[in-house]
């Protein structure tokens, strides 16, 4: 079948407003980078959601899932296949001190919702860039704080469109694993056990998070956050900058001049010259530590 085809079987059960053929991932993506997707779809509704998932499967087409675009790079070929995004399902309700929140919606709009509910907990999450989706998969954290400390349970779609209701235990959330990763589903929602705080209280830290979060990283340039897992007993930030590679890159990727952990795309940078960059650090560090340094970001799509 054709990509034309692809949409056009789609376009019986999805709005045909939101599928679009050759769509440049660019603007999807906090790196500015990639190629163009065959197929991009955007849903509107769970049902849509495992539609289009079936559907792939079924066709046993190449299926990208694009949520915030935060912790990913899209190689320059784009994606021969079909991406899809739940942005649209960015629900967030609040019952007491549970929250829920489906997968499109920003954690950080879900930290600061819960912060004026005068529920504690969910902090650390003020400044992630993510989706819910993908801060579920790959257990999101910063400043001490992990997706993990606050979670009830998940509901994923399955690679054949089935709906799974995953417990805390069920999720097996590690450091920057879950099952949801391992197994490649699909986040619909998730629901988040919070506590009542005080209000001064909560708006300070996220005062302090927000300060130490823009006086550290380079949010002037898009980037895709964190490149590198922290190494066991080291940081990987440190391990870069006692490299004496900050500054450095391929093209106009470059590795921060204000925090060594990101690689910035100063201007027009293709997703080759990131990934070059990516390796760069990696051979450096390697060569000078003997540690190797494994990617927190997703490299996703087809070479040119």
């Amino acid at each position: 079948m054709t990509k034309e085809q692809w949409a056009a079987d789609l376009a019986q059960s999805v709005n045909p407003a939101n599928i679009k053929l050759n769509e440049s991932l660019q603007q999807y993506t906090m790196t500015k980078l990639g190629g163009k997707a065959d197929v991009f779809v955007l849903v509107e509704t769970e049902e849509e959601a495992a539609t289009v998932i079936r559907y792939a499967h079924k066709n046993n087409i190449p299926l990208l899932m694009l949520g915030n675009g935060s912790n990913m790079v899209v190689r320059d070929g784009g994606h021969r296949g079909i991406v899809v995004t739940f942005s649209f399902l960015d629900e967030i309700r609040i019952d007491g001190d549970h929250v829920y929140a489906q997968s499109g919606a920003l954690i950080k709009d879900v930290s600061k919702l819960a912060a004026t509910a005068s529920l504690t907990g969910f902090e650390f999450a003020c400044g992630i860039p993510g989706s819910v989706g993908g801060a579920m998969a790959m257990n999101a954290g910063a400043y001490g704080g992990e997706i993990k400390d606050i979670i009830i349970s998940s509901k994923v779609l399955t690679k054949e469109g089935e709906i799974l209701i995953l417990s805390k235990e069920d999720l097996e959330l590690g450091y920057r694993q879950s099952i949801i990763a391992k197994k490649g589903y699909y986040v619909l929602s998730s629901e988040f056990q919070l506590a009542k705080g005080v209000q001064e209280e909560i708006d300070a830290k996220i005062a302090d998070l927000t300060f130490q979060r823009e006086s550290k990283q380079p949010l002037e340039y898009p980037s895709a956050g964190s490149v590198f897992k922290r190494p066991p007993g080291h940081f990987a930030g440190k391990l870069i900058q006692d490299s004496g590679l900050q500054g450095k890159g391929v093209g106009d990727a470059e590795v921060s001049t204000k925090h060594a952990g990101f690689i910035v795309n100063k201007g027009n940078a293709t997703a080759t010259e990131y990934i070059a960059t990516i390796q760069m650090v990696q051979r450096e560090v390697k060569e000078k530590f003997g540690i190797d340094l494994e990617t927190e970001v997703k490299i996703v799509g087809d070479d040119l």
